[in-house]
């Protein structure tokens, strides 16, 4: 149990840090960037989007292995 669990955790941080190779997180189409004289307002609107669908699809494997 314990070595598929591992197993499952590696399989996944491989694919995320695959797919952070070719994704900018943060600079993401959807994103809202405001900049004005002194300020800058930043709020990763698409970026938290696609982590939670991420997270989502994990957590769903994860409870369907256990």
């Amino acid at each position: 149990m314990t070595g598929k669990f591992l197993m499952v955790i590696g399989g996944i941080i491989l694919v995320i840090g695959f797919l952070m190779q070719f994704i900018k997180l943060g600079k993401l189409p959807g994103d809202i960037i405001i900049k004005k004289e002194n300020t800058t307002f930043y709020f990763p609107l698409m970026t938290s989007i696609l982590i939670s669908v991420i997270l989502s699809v994990v957590f769903y494997f994860i409870g369907k292995f256990k």
